[in-house]
């Protein structure tokens, strides 16, 4: 696909720190109904807005960017198409978006999931009863969604039904409601799922840690240092990620985990047993939003605004996205399938890096003659 960008050079600051995040695994369910059908716009060349900062690129090499304010968009290297509600998308701050095997996308948000088919964007219906909330179930085709944020469980889409499942109560709900009794947020509130190499489902949730799906049963854990920061606020488990070595990064630099079998606690909820093992030395401060693996097994790890990490090995790179002369933040990132890493913005646009300097992308289009 042939990209327009206009140049720009990075800043690199070499130190010692570190910062992971999660994304969201991509599943794909294989008793989907039907193929995804083409859809039915045919020339739109509108502009896209600077606010574009979730980033998506589907099996047949489209992109896809979504604005809070504006809607979904396509940019399939021809025309970039513009989705809003009168294409069915009622809610347009997309949580994330994942793939089925029949090329379905589903964009997750927190009123529905949205199916899109190629024609049209419909929400899909949720099962939500006491029965189905605790029958807790994993097959390799489910995709799974965090939708909204006051439910106390993720949603999982077995290509049929779309299911709401209940997180376990666990030990330090008493604590938190004793030491926040007038919280206006439910501390159960996900922040990440994040599905590892083994097929197992991670949740991190806003102040009550992490839990563990493995397909059979649910594990548990929480660390202090990983939902709250040295300063005394709340960070929350907003990422998760397991290097092409094993090792799971959890929220912050100070370690990376290894996970061992589980033992049983005395309420019956597993305890997620997980090994530390010391990540980057003495940045024990340094917080992340999203983490991924690029092809050189090297891993980028985007804060707010302490910019983007590049651990590469023992060495650790600072980086910052410029434009004008000022720091840009970035809020979201992903690898497309030709290993070329993309950046989110707040409201400066969309970045990308090609191993030397970070890209201002800038749609082209092709002209009918």
């Amino acid at each position: 696909m042939k990209l327009k960008k206009l140049y720009f050079p990075i800043g690199i600051v070499f130190s010692i720190v570190t910062i992971l995040s999660s994304c969201i695994g991509q599943g794909s369910t294989e008793n989907a109904k039907a193929p995804r059908q083409q859809e039915s716009h045919e020339d739109n060349k509108t502009e896209l807005d600077s606010k574009a900062t979730i980033i998506y690129q589907d099996e047949m090499e489209n992109y896809w960017f979504a604005s809070e304010e504006k809607g979904v968009y396509k940019y399939d290297g021809k025309s970039l198409v513009l989705f809003t509600s009168n294409d069915g998308l009622s809610n347009y701050r997309i949580l994330s978006v994942q793939e089925d095997h029949f090329g379905n996308l589903y964009f997750d948000t927190p009123e529905s999931v949205f199916k899109y088919d190629g024609q049209k964007f419909t929400p899909l219906p949720v099962v939500e009863n006491q029965a189905s909330a605790n029958e807790w179930k994993s097959a390799p085709g489910d995709l799974w969604f965090r939708m909204e944020w006051d439910k106390s469980g993720p949603f999982r889409f077995d290509g049929e039904k779309l299911y709401h499942l209940k997180l376990p109560k666990n030990i330090m709900e008493n604590e938190f409601y004793s030491k926040y009794p007038n919280a206006s947020y439910n501390p159960y509130g996900i922040y990440t799922i994040y599905k590892d190499s083994k097929g197992n489902i991670w949740i991190g949730t806003a102040n009550l840690g992490i839990y563990l799906f493995d397909g059979k049963e649910i594990s548990w854990m929480y660390e202090h240092q990983m939902t709250e920061t040295p300063e005394g606020g709340a960070f929350g488990i907003r990422s998760i990620h397991e290097d092409q070595d094993g090792y799971y990064w959890i929220c912050n630099a100070n370690y990376k985990y290894t996970m061992l079998p589980n033992a049983i606690e005395g309420s019956g909820l597993k305890s997620l047993n997980l090994k530390r093992h010391i990540g980057i030395e003495n940045k024990e401060d340094l917080y992340f939003l999203s983490i991924l693996t690029d092809n050189n097994g090297d891993l980028w790890m985007q804060t707010f605004e302490q910019g983007v990490w590049l651990k590469n090995g023992k060495k650790l790179n600072q980086f910052f996205i410029h434009d004008d002369g000022k720091n840009i933040t970035s809020t979201a990132i992903l690898k497309d399938h030709q290993g070329e890493l993309w950046f989110g913005t707040q409201k400066d646009g969309l970045f990308s890096y090609n191993g030397i300097a970070f890209e201002k992308f800038i749609p082209t289009f092709e002209h009918n003659h």
